[in-house]
């Protein structure tokens, strides 16, 4: 029995987590590796932990109670968390348990000093670190003072850190369990920290070394400043030397204590370079092992280094994998799309097949590979200036890369050729085409048959043919989406407004004239969107008891229940045909998994209310007509100066063809991103009839487990009748995990996350910079709101978050000005803005963060900045 309570680490390897906990199985797989030395130890398993918690049932109790409390709860958390750790720490080691530890200690040596090492099986994994959550103690000395040592390892699960870390990664408290780890105590002249990869770049192929005197606790703790090299190919090529004041060293009789560093020590380095190098060889050697890069803590004694912990490093962005050794930039589509969170695999995986460029997936997110774009200086010219237009940042962190000798291999001019495209892989193709509207109404009546003719012919198919039908369903998204009229009329809006831009800036000095030039501009599927919310509010208004019911509204099911209220029947027919026009959109909609708004109308609500609150009726009617007459008065204000220029006549004549050509097609430019999503819904409606079948037959335990599924993998399993359960949870808990992460605009295949700047110097000191996409400036009270079912507006405040997809429009119409962290000239948010004439800058890095809640500000929607108001 005494062999499941402790086990030497030699004992142990990566595989048993579940035994000895994320730390424990870590140092066995280290000790396994060729050179990698680890100070000598035992641990004590989760079988003994799970013995200690039985010894106190109502410990249960308090999981419970623990379970149900909110994550901000800090109080609560706090209470209950030290109730729980002074049970434990109460429990008396059973003898048999404790003579197990006892003989296992009799081996380091009687008298040794040792490290007392919390261990979890939710600790050092590939998606949560849980670094620092639970508790080490170093030069403990005596088995009596180790067991004390061991019991406050088991306690220190409990922590409020340890307990609301994994409330935020959602794991259950109940399925972690606590292993210890004991080893024969380290006394180094230095250690410290090795990344085997950038920590702030992400850059796989540099490494860096964190060094300081004394125990690495002086460094963990953040008592010094360390010294940091940067390894790269064997090589320092970077280091920043500290002055160390402080030291952490072992008292003679146990425990740790803090001591002055000589002065004349201060500012020597902690290791030589030579040592650097041979540390990072090493890492290279445990990341080897591990098949991933690692945070590693070190230390340095007489006889060499010696390795106290690895753990993956699960804040770095993951890499596309193309299963080749050459350098790639990789282009973030979310960015364009406005969607940086991360995809289950099911929606990548119909993105992938419906896309007109292929697209990688890394971290959840799609990428496409702009190399050979960069590479031929035929494309790169055009490429970047698209790129560009588009989203400065972009243009920026690509130059950055450009700069770099050698990284992007030149081509000759003869490389691929073919118009530049855009980040999402659509070509630019910039063909003339005559200003007539009826273009328009032809490419939208196509896009409307082609649904329409999806709809009819898949309500017959089930099963593999099902699959079958929808890949050549695919085949003609993919027609629709690339009909080279609809790339014509959407360039020509879009090139139209540049050139308006640019030569009434340089005529005028006006900027941004083309914002006040585009306001209510027709056929704009998705700012009628906004509008069309405001007639279902002029519906519900007068109805009181609609508007009380609707304000406690929880239940997907209302509709029904709207009906039996007075008035209810009006009120549900108007949300209903707006359902049936606009149901399929949602929040980050190019995601096929997302929950539609047909699916979860609750969404809708608050936004509804808002616009009864906050408007009168026919409101939409007027707002569009407003905008239509500002854009006619700035229309015959621009031709009149122009004519009074030298040359002014031909200025004019060529500027009224712009406004025309932008009038007519900027807004068709918001359509084919609403026949994608409206094609995408069928789709969605047909794999979830699918699923519930596989449900009905028990394959599935639930419908949705198919989102953690591929396309071709959701084949499989309606043709095999089988499904991989284990499959399914390593994505849910993969998912999981790239929640956390921070997409970058421009990754390398070195993993290097490049960020770009705005190279401007026109802003106050302060002010928050961005991207100008709709001019003219508003003063208010910023709401920062990442939910839009969440949103609570009042007239004149100013939206601030992440991003904004269409689904975000109905916001639109209610707020003053908007400010975004993702975006650009052309995104959606972005021509939604201008539509409605609401002052916006996009692209603003950290807006969300640096922006409080409440805090007025002031947006600069023509000069691109945002000043925060005292």
């Amino acid at each position: 029995m005494t062999e499941r309570y402790v086990l030497d680490l030699q004992e142990v390897d990566e595989t048993q987590v579940s035994v000895v906990g994320g730390k424990g199985a870590n140092l066995g797989g280290l000790s396994r590796i060729e050179d990698i030395r680890v100070p000598v130890g035992f641990c004590v398993t989760t079988d003994a932990f799970r013995r200690i918690m039985a010894e106190a049932p109502s410990i249960g109790d308090r999981l419970d109670e623990l379970s149900r409390l909110d994550p901000d709860d800090r109080e609560g958390i706090r209470t209950l968390g030290a109730q729980i750790r002074r049970t434990i720490e109460d429990i008396a080691v059973p003898a048999d348990l404790a003579a197990a530890i006892t003989r296992s200690l009799a081996r380091l040596g009687e008298h040794a000093a040792c490290a007392v090492r919390s261990s979890a099986t939710a600790e050092d994994l590939p998606t949560a670190s849980f670094a620092g959550q639970q508790d080490t103690y170093l030069n403990v000395m005596g088995p009596e003072e180790v067991l004390r040592h061991v019991s406050r390892c088991w306690a220190s699960l409990f922590t409020e850190r340890a307990v609301t870390y994994r409330r935020r990664n959602g794991i259950d408290h109940r399925t972690v369990h606590m292993a210890v780890v004991v080893q024969r105590m380290v006394f180094p002249e230095a250690a410290g920290i090795l990344f085997t990869a950038d920590p702030v770049t992400g850059n796989r192929k540099v490494a860096t070394v964190d060094a300081g005197f004394g125990l690495g606790e002086a460094l963990v703790s953040g008592l010094v400043n360390p010294d940091v090299f940067k390894v790269r190919d064997g090589e320092v090529v970077g280091r920043t030397i500290a002055a160390k004041q402080r030291a952490v060293q072992a008292l003679p009789d146990g425990g740790t204590r803090e001591v002055a560093i000589d002065s004349r020590r201060q500012e020597l380095p902690a290791l030589t370079d030579a040592q650097v190098v041979r540390l990072v060889g090493l890492g290279r050697r445990i990341e080897a092992h591990f098949g991933r890069p690692q945070d590693i803590e070190w230390c340095l004694g007489d006889d060499g280094f010696q390795i106290v912990q690895s753990r993956p490093i699960t804040t770095l962005f993951p890499v596309p994998e193309v299963g080749d050794e050459e350098n790639h930039v990789y282009l973030s589509v979310g960015h364009q799309q406005m969607m940086t969170d991360p995809m289950r695999p099911l929606g990548l995986s119909v993105w992938q097949l419906t896309a007109m460029a292929p697209m990688l997936t890394a971290g959840g997110r799609l990428f496409v590979d702009a190399t050979r774009r960069l590479a031929s200086p035929a494309s790169r010219v055009g490429f970047l200036d698209v790129v560009g237009r588009g989203d400065p940042l972009i243009r920026d962190a690509l130059e950055t890369v450009l700069g770099r000798d050698g990284f992007v291999p030149s081509l000759p001019d003869a490389g691929p050729g073919g118009p530049p495209a855009g980040p999402s892989g659509a070509s630019a193709v910039s063909v003339p085409i005559e200003t007539d509207p009826a273009v328009v109404t032809e490419l939208i009546e196509r896009s409307q048959t082609s649904v329409a003719a999806l709809r009819r012919d898949i309500r017959t198919k089930t099963g593999p043919a099902l699959f079958d039908f929808l890949l050549e369903a695919f085949e003609e998204h993919k027609r629709v989406l690339g009909d080279p009229l609809s790339l014509q009329v959407i360039m020509a809006g879009m090139e139209a407004t540049w050139w308006l831009n640019d030569k009434l800036w340089e005529w005028l000095d006006e900027k941004n004239a083309a914002d006040t030039l585009t306001l209510s501009a027709p056929d704009n599927v998705t700012s009628e969107m906004g509008l069309a919310l405001l007639d279902v509010a002029d519906v519900i208004r007068p109805r009181p008891e609609v508007v009380a019911f609707l304000r406690g509204v929880e239940d997907e099911g209302f509709l029904d229940e709207l009906a039996k209220i007075p008035g209810g029947t009006e009120a549900r027919d108007a949300i209903v045909a707006y359902l049936d026009r606009y149901g399929m959109r949602c929040v980050g909609e190019i995601d096929i998994t997302r929950p539609r708004w047909r699916e979860r109308p609750t969404t809708l609500v608050p936004a509804i209310l808002d616009n009864v609150r906050n408007f009168e009726p026919g409101a939409a009617g007027r707002r569009f007509e407003e905008g239509r007459q500002k854009a006619r008065k700035k229309e015959l204000d621009v031709l009149s100066r122009l004519r009074a220029l030298p040359d002014g006549d031909r200025k004019a004549d060529e500027a009224k063809r712009m406004i025309d050509r932008v009038r007519t097609f900027i807004g068709y430019r918001e359509y084919p991103k609403y026949g994608i999503i409206s094609r995408s819904f069928v789709y969605k409606q047909a794999l979830l009839e699918e699923a519930e079948r596989l449900v009905r037959a028990d394959v599935l335990a639930e419908k949705e487990d198919v989102f953690y599924l591929t396309f071709p993998e959701f084949h499989d399993v309606v043709r095999s009748r089988q499904v991989d359960d284990r499959l399914i949870q390593r994505r849910k808990d993969a998912f999981r995990s790239y929640q956390a992460l921070t997409p970058p605009r421009v990754l390398t295949s070195e993993g290097e996350a490049v960020t770009g700047a705005y190279r401007r110097d026109d802003a106050p000191a302060g002010a928050l910079i961005g991207l100008p996409v709709s001019a003219g400036t508003v003063e208010g009270r910023a709401r920062v709101i990442l939910d839009i079912a969440q949103a609570d507006l009042e007239p004149g405040d100013i939206l601030v978050t992440a991003y904004t997809d269409p689904s975000w429009s109905p916001l639109f119409v209610g707020i003053a000005g908007l400010v975004t962290e993702v975006g650009g000239l052309m995104t959606h948010g972005a021509v939604i803005a201008r539509e409605y004439g609401l002052p916006a800058v996009v692209g603003v890095e950290g807006a969300t963060r640096l922006i409080r809640d409440g805090e007025r500000i002031r947006v600069h929607g023509t000069d691109g900045y945002v000043e925060i108001l005292p």
